[in-house]
Order: C-alpha cells, then sequence, then structure tokens
C-alpha cells in the first residue's frame, strides 16, 4: 500500500468565505483585494507557487505578489490595492532541531508564540525576540528583532546562522537556495547577511531560518506594570520623569550586570488615556536583580511628584496589567505570557525612532504639547500614545555584523495610534502622530536624523510618510533612516538575487 498523494497547496480565491480574513493582516487599515491567496506548507510548495504567480505575466506588469506570514506589516506593503497575489506562509509553522546544521529550525510561518510555546519548553532556548505573540518570524526576523531579552541577549539576528529562501533569477526561474553565514559562496553569505535586518520583502520568500547558540532565558524574573495619573502631573513632573528614563538606561548599558539586563517600556499616552504606564521586567536568576529592579524604579518613579499606582487602561498594543504595582517574580515564560498581547484588530499608524542620547529639552516640550497638554488638547484618543523602549546593552555589543546599523543607541520609540474601522475621525488620528512626530523632530527637519542625537528609524515599523518631503524635510531618504550606511550593499544583493525587481513595495530595497 503507497501513501496517497498530499493535497495541493491551498487557494483561496474571492468567492471563498475565507477571503476577506486572508486579503488583510493586523492593521484593519489595509485592505487587499488579489486575484487568489495561496497558502502553502513546503519550501517546494512556495517555489510553485511563486513559478504560477510568475507565468504569463509581463517584467513590467504593475502588480505585485506579495508574502505574509504573521500579517503585522503597518503599512500597505503587503496588503495594497496594487496587490495581485498574496502568497501565506503562515501554515509553515514548524521547530526542530536540525543535526545536519546543528542548529535549531524554525519556519518562516511561525510567530513569536510559537518559539516560546514551542522552541523553550523543549530545549530550554528561545529567541530574544518581541512581546506582541501574533507577529511572523518571517518579518520580525528579517527585520531584526529585538524584545524584552534583547538588552541581556542581543538581536534575533545575532544568533541567525542559515536561511532558506525562494528567489527569482534572471531567467525569471524560481529556485530555492539555503544561505549560510560561513558558506562558502560570497553571494550566499551576502543573501545571508541581508536577511540580517534588510527587511521582509526585498529578496525572495524567506521560508525557514537556522539559529546557533541561542540563549537560555532566566528560569525567573521580576516584574513590575505601574502607572501615574494624567493629572497629578506638572510639566516638570513630565521632564523629569522621561529625563530619569532616559538618563537610567544612558547610564546602565553593561550587560554583564543585572541594571544593564533590565528592560522597560514606558508608555507616554495621550492625556486622554488618563494614566502614563511603565512596564518593566529584570533577570532575577542574577543575584542583583531584585535591587537593580529597585533602583530603577527609584530613579524613575522617586525623582516625580505624581504617585504612582496599579495601570487601570489599555496603553497601545498591551492590556492593562493589574496587581503589578507591587512587583512580582514570576518564571519567565509566566511573564512572558502575561505581557504577550498585540491589541485588537484596528486600523493603526506607527513611527518609530533610535536615540543615542536621553531626550532633549525641545523634545520634551514637544511631546508634552501634543500629548495633550498644550495641542491636541480636544483630540479624545485612549490608544494614541509614544512607547519609549528601552535599548542598547547585548544589542551594542553585536557578535558579527548584520545589516542592523544602529548599534550605539540607548531608547526605541514607538509612536502609536489606533482607532476601528469606518472611524469618522481617522484623518484627526493620523494627524495627530503626523504632528507629535514632526514637533518631537523639529530641530532636525521632522524625522530621527542619522546624527549625534538620533539614529534613524526602525524598518519592522515602516513609515510611508518618510518619503513625503511634507513630512520628512531633513534630505536623508528612507532608506538612509533605516539602513544608514548598509543599504549599497543591500542593493548588490537585490541586484544579484532579485534582479527584475519581483518583490517591492513602496519603502522596498531598490535594485538601481
Amino acid at each position: 500500500m503507497t501513501d496517497a498523494p498530499a493535497p495541493p497547496s491551498t487557494k483561496v480565491t474571492p468567492d471563498d468565505k475565507r477571503y476577506p480574513a486572508l486579503s488583510r493582516g493586523f492593521n484593519q487599515r489595509w485592505i487587499a483585494r488579489p486575484e487568489y491567496v495561496r497558502l502553502v506548507r513546503t519550501g517546494q510548495e512556495v517555489c510553485a507557487a511563486l513559478a504560477e504567480a510568475l507565468a504569463g505575466r509581463p517584467e513590467d506588469d504593475p502588480k505585485r505578489i506579495t508574502v505574509r506570514s504573521g500579517g503585522h506589516c503597518y503599512e500597505d506593503f503587503v496588503c495594497g490595492d496594487d496587490v495581485r497575489v498574496i502568497l501565506d506562509i503562515s501554515p509553515m509553522c514548524g521547530i526542530s532541531y536540525d543535526a545536519a546544521m546543528g542548529a535549531y529550525c524554525v519556519e518562516a510561518g511561525a510567530t513569536n508564540w510559537h518559539v516560546y510555546s514551542h522552541l523553550y519548553p523543549l530545549s530550554g532556548r528561545a529567541l530574544p525576540g518581541g512581546s506582541c505573540y501574533s507577529v511572523g518570524l518571517g518579518g520580525h526576523i528579517t527585520g531584526g528583532g529585538f524584545g524584552l531579552l534583547s538588552r541581556q541577549h542581543g538581536l534575533t539576528v545575532d544568533y541567525l546562522y542559515a536561511v532558506e529562501v525562494a528567489v527569482v533569477d534572471g531567467n525569471r526561474q524560481v529556485k530555492l537556495v539555503t544561505a549560510k553565514r560561513d558558506d562558502d559562496d560570497e553571494d550566499l553569505r551576502d543573501l545571508l547577511w541581508a536577511h540580517t535586518g534588510g527587511g521582509g520583502g526585498n529578496f525572495g520568500v524567506v521560508t525557514r531560518f537556522w539559529f546557533r547558540d541561542l540563549p537560555e532565558p532566566p528560569k525567573q524574573v521580576l516584574l513590575a506594570g505601574l502607572a501615574w495619573d494624567w493629572d497629578d502631573f506638572t510639566k516638570q513632573d513630565f521632564a523629569d520623569l522621561v529625563t530619569a528614563y532616559g538618563d537610567y538606561f544612558r547610564e546602565h548599558q553593561d550587560p554583564g550586570t543585572a541594571a544593564g539586563k533590565l528592560f522597560a517600556m514606558l508608555k507616554l499616552n495621550h492625556v486622554s488615556n488618563g494614566q502614563i504606564g511603565l512596564l518593566a521586567q529584570v533577570d532575577v536568576d542574577d543575584l542583583e536583580g531584585a535591587e537593580a529592579m529597585k533602583d530603577f524604579l527609584d530613579a524613575v518613579d522617586g525623582r516625580i511628584g505624581p504617585k504612582s499606582r496599579a495601570m487601570t487602561a489599555p496603553m497601545g498594543e498591551h492590556p492593562a496589567i493589574a496587581h503589578l504595582d507591587i512587583p512580582r517574580v514570576m518564571p519567565w515564560l509566566t511573564a512572558t505570557q502575561a505581557l504577550n498581547a498585540s491589541g485588537e484588530n484596528r486600523c493603526g499608524k506607527y513611527k518609530s525612532a533610535y536615540l543615542r542620547k536621553p531626550f532633549t529639552e525641545k523634545q520634551i516640550d514637544a511631546m508634552w504639547a501634543y500629548l495633550g497638554k498644550e495641542k491636541y488638547r480636544d483630540y479624545v484618543n485612549k490608544q494614541a500614545l509614544i512607547q519609549v523602549d528601552s535599548y542598547g546593552g547585548a544589542v551594542n555589543r553585536a557578535p558579527r555584523p548584520t545589516a542592523v546599523p544602529q548599534r550605539d543607541s540607548i531608547l526605541k520609540l514607538q509612536f502609536q495610534v489606533y482607532w476601528t474601522q469606518h472611524d469618522a475621525y481617522e484623518d484627526e488620528h493620523i494627524a495627530w502622530i503626523r504632528d507629535i512626530y514632526k514637533g518631537t523632530f523639529a530641530e532636525t527637519k521632522g524625522v530621527p536624523t542619522i546624527d549625534g542625537q538620533t539614529d534613524g528609524c526602525y524598518i519592522c515599523y515602516p513609515d510611508a510618510d518618510l518619503n513625503d518631503p511634507e513630512w520628512n524635510g531633513s534630505g536623508q531618504k528612507y532608506w538612509t533612516l533605516y539602513y544608514k550606511g548598509a543599504y549599497g550593499r543591500l542593493q548588490a544583493v537585490k541586484r544579484r538575487w532579485d534582479p527584475h525587481d519581483v518583490f517591492r513595495h513602496r519603502q522596498s530595497v531598490r535594485p538601481f
């Protein structure tokens, strides 16, 4: 008796009831209308699906083929009006140890939570990736990938050993290639390097990743979540809070110390939220961990007049995490699950910045004003905020060169605004985030330029406004703000592995 052949990959067309859900992503602002969505399960199915999508199409076809992993692309790069076919690799979510590679293999459709709930229990190891459980690794890893363990263990790409990618060659033929860090072929080494921060949707369809020497998370962490009421703040209190936060992380950058491992997220919500929030986590396998948390909270909370209390309101992508105003020790995986969130499926707009130094006085004045204390006072949106993540530590001690060029920052900013679909005030929400971002970086013509204070933007938080001189008057193009000096090498990889620019979007790597 022979085994029955595997069923063909699934093709979802507009008349299929699954089509509406599969032609959009996390950000409901962008909804595509492709000819079909193809769900694939193996590298061979990816190649067949890609060849099918290319067949009979002219080289200058204005319609795009896009790739969906977890669906968390914040702009219209995957789900847009010009999309003809979506290749959905989410069924490819296997995780295993590959003895031949001497590495852990993670398929590109897996999510952060697959890694935490599958890889860690089986191996005791994890990727130092994001806290949003549903983010797909196909996009997260290729953009660099960071999370609560990154100050302690670096970026996900610091452990990336190999990738398997379906590419389209100069003859428009599809082939599956494996690129390793130590490959004899320089072109393959460059292809691997491009996937250590060059962003998804640029060079081909990633199907598998392999990682070596993955770190072991702490057995236990100390987790804190507290908030302050906006009504209690003076402008000086606000300045003291964000200054103390920046000063702390400027002064604690050694990942060999407990303070250098501590990770925090400061939630500077619009005043209509009612609260400013703070989440923090530290490794308490380190005997100095509890003292580091106390020192951090003393440095930040102890410097201002408002009294801290429990969180009562959702903040961005995190729900209200009550009962953590008194820090609690819990297993690392339990704490990760407590913080794991991706928010409701809703519309959103996002912007980012790397800071090499604490906030300037003018940046603080602008944030205070646009968070509703002087400007946008009549604007009401509890889900409009600036999230200030701690950064640096082990990130700034990269073990080898990667395509992530920002390796000396101390803070990473996420400007976020959310609203529900068909909200009559959508234009106002977008105006708010554009104005607060432009105001915060007014000294550098509206964006965090590559200079001594700021260090550009994060490709995994794409912002199409960087293409627009109305919002980016700096003269530094999006590719400089994302990639700095790495862009020329990324272009060379693009010319070698995607010479027909099959994989493209508004901010993709251009071959020329």
